[in-house]
């Protein structure tokens, strides 16, 4: 499965390629956008099992002038970036990436959930544009086959996710739209 999305806030797309590897699953993408006026781009890999468990992630590129490289290891529970232990998110079962909609897929895929079934989940949650790794409390409620409930930070941040078949966000809320999907 591919996916072109567009921002819907700023300037920017993204690019997602939902691959399997071996028994699990790889998200291979870029994405483009401006923060602050200054061009980014970052490319992702995250690769899960096939329960849609986090096992590892990178992300590389730049925010302006900056350069970016970051992996996170996920291990029986335990974080690492860039081999440092990042105790705060222990316990985690999903990587979320702070400029991505894809990394809504991976509790989507995992919960399963029916309609009017609502689950909590804490994420070990890449923080843009500090690329630190901290939780956050997240809840998915779905409204009907297509439509899902996503709020973080207690409720702070609310937004719909309409979904494909295959759990991939066709829209979030009013920050993401897909442009072409196959």
């Amino acid at each position: 499965m591919k996916i072109l999305w567009r921002r819907l806030d700023r300037t920017g797309h993204e690019y997602l390629e939902l691959l399997r590897e071996g028994p699990g699953w790889l998200l291979n993408g870029v994405a483009i956008f401006e923060h602050e006026k200054q061009p980014c781009r970052l490319d992702y890999r995250i690769a899960c099992d096939a329960a849609w468990t986090t096992l590892s992630a990178s992300v590389a590129g730049s925010v302006g002038e900056r350069h970016v490289d970051v992996t996170i290891r996920a291990n029986g529970g335990s974080w690492t970036l860039n081999d440092q232990a990042v105790p705060a998110v222990d316990g985690c079962i999903d990587v979320d990436l702070n400029f991505s909609p894809s990394t809504n897929l991976l509790p989507v895929r995992r919960l399963n959930l029916k309609v009017s079934d609502k689950a909590s989940v804490r994420a070990a949650w890449l923080r843009f544009p500090t690329f630190t790794l901290e939780p956050l409390e997240q809840s998915y409620t779905r409204l009907d086959d297509r439509i899902l409930r996503y709020e973080s930070a207690g409720g702070t941040f609310v937004a719909e996710l309409e979904v494909n078949e295959s759990g991939l966000p066709l829209r979030y809320g009013n920050i993401w739209e897909a442009d072409a999907a196959v």
